[in-house]
């Protein structure tokens, strides 16, 4: 190990703990000439640095004992690091080609090394923005969910196993707390966190504040959240956690990983392209309106659903016999375990539409927003835009039960625009 207490890197601390550290050196084939470092963190939490040189290059994250964001008056644990490196390689197992390969970990720095994500690709937050398409996206993501899901539940797992997974991702705690607070929380109460587009949005976050059915629902969601261990989730997978380029698509940051509800993951997705298609009319302008590119991201959302919907049932069929949750001694009849899956996919559709919704409200309301918004210059343009958005969020979230399926979803969504 090449230090032995933690540090906070700069670049000459960084080359020579790479000299000292065999598998991010050979990365570089030993060949320290033209060595480029660039600091790239613009998340709230992490020292982010590029490592490029004439043989190789990969990523170096280091996770900081406080919100960066917003400074050492927030401190935040530096052992998340420990649990992004485990949900990367877990999840990388099962979606290699959709998360990055891991290099390198150092539990005492926490210090990731990992594959450098090179040009072209951007974060999908950005692409969104400038109103790229992005033909595999659905495709892709489905697949990363669906394979990362499946194959951490007990539709595949013995109570055994998952049991123990469980006890080990509960040391995630502190941002299982974090999550608790800015999502469940924050948004529903006076909280020197929040803050929104004002004097615009003033009323609408108020009306959040007083609104006893939708508080109701949060309730239990958050229950959901803190309690129910289905599988394990990234726990922030949001289009900022997200990389493409026309054919590639990567999920990273998986730093808040715990074994959650499958639906708060499948609903942060989601719910921040129903964000990014609320935002696009404050992108608009005389040459583009933007109308075509939110019919991209309506379709967008739909396929995402709809493919995993497909490729987690055929999961779900080819190891039936694997599992505990559905024993094939009792579920020993096709009709009887297709009674089954409909009712989880039904039941996992209603998760993630309110858990979505509850990330969108917290972006609009909250603490952390997000650029599809903030990235709107005008403020009553960009307040119009969220406002809309908060309307179909509140619809999702207390009447997430009567969707039968996405297509009425995305009915709703253009009903509001």
């Amino acid at each position: 190990m090449a230090f032995s207490e933690f540090r906070p890197l700069d670049e000459k601390v960084l080359i020579e703990y790479i000299k000292a550290t065999p598998s991010l050196s050979s990365q570089l084939n030993n060949n320290f000439d033209n060595l480029t470092i660039k600091e790239v963190g613009d998340g709230n939490l992490n020292f982010v640095f590029i490592v490029v040189g004439s043989t190789g290059s990969f990523v170096i994250k280091q996770a900081l004992p406080y919100i960066r964001c917003i400074g050492e008056s927030w401190p935040m644990t530096k052992e998340r690091a420990y649990f992004e490196a485990l949900a990367l390689r877990e999840h990388g197992g099962l979606s290699p080609d959709h998360v990055p390969e891991v290099y390198h970990f150092d539990r005492t720095m926490s210090l990731i090394g990992m594959r450098y994500l090179e040009p072209p690709h951007i974060i999908l937050r950005k692409g969104l923005i400038a109103g790229i398409e992005y033909p595999l996206l659905a495709d892709h993501m489905s697949d990363y969910i669906a394979r990362t899901l499946f194959f951490t539940s007990l539709l595949y797992r013995n109570t055994t196993d998952h049991k123990r997974a469980v006890a080990e991702f509960c040391g995630n705690v502190e941002l299982c707390r974090l999550t608790e607070q800015v999502v469940f929380s924050d948004p529903y109460k006076i909280s020197q966190y929040n803050h929104w587009t004002s004097p615009y949005l003033d009323s609408d976050a108020e009306a959040i504040r007083e609104d006893n059915a939708l508080k109701l629902e949060v309730a239990e969601l958050k229950s959901l959240f803190c309690e129910r261990a289905q599988a394990l989730i990234h726990g922030d997978l949001h289009t900022g956690s997200v990389m493409v380029t026309h054919d590639s698509t990567q999920v990273i940051d998986p730093e808040f990983a715990f074994y959650g509800p499958m639906g708060f993951d499948i609903g942060a997705f989601l719910g921040n392209l129903i964000l990014a298609f609320f935002a696009q009319d404050g992108h608009a302008d005389e040459q583009n309106d933007r109308k075509a590119y939110k019919d991209w991201i309506l379709r967008t959302i739909e396929n995402t659903w709809n493919l995993f919907d497909r490729k987690f049932v055929a999961l779900w069929d080819t190891n039936k016999d694997s599992g505990d949750a559905y024993l094939p001694a009792i579920y020993n009849n096709p009709g009887l375990l297709q009674l089954v899956q409909k009712k989880f996919i039904k039941d996992l559709l209603h998760d993630s539409l309110g858990f979505g919704a509850a990330k969108m409200i917290r972006r609009i309301v909250g603490v952390a927003h997000v650029e599809d918004f903030e990235s709107i210059a005008d403020a009553s343009k960009r307040a119009g835009c969220e406002r809309r958005a908060l309307e179909i969020a509140k619809l999702l979230l207390k009447e997430r039960r009567k969707f039968q399926g996405i297509a009425e979803v995305i009915l709703a969504i253009q009903q509001v625009q």
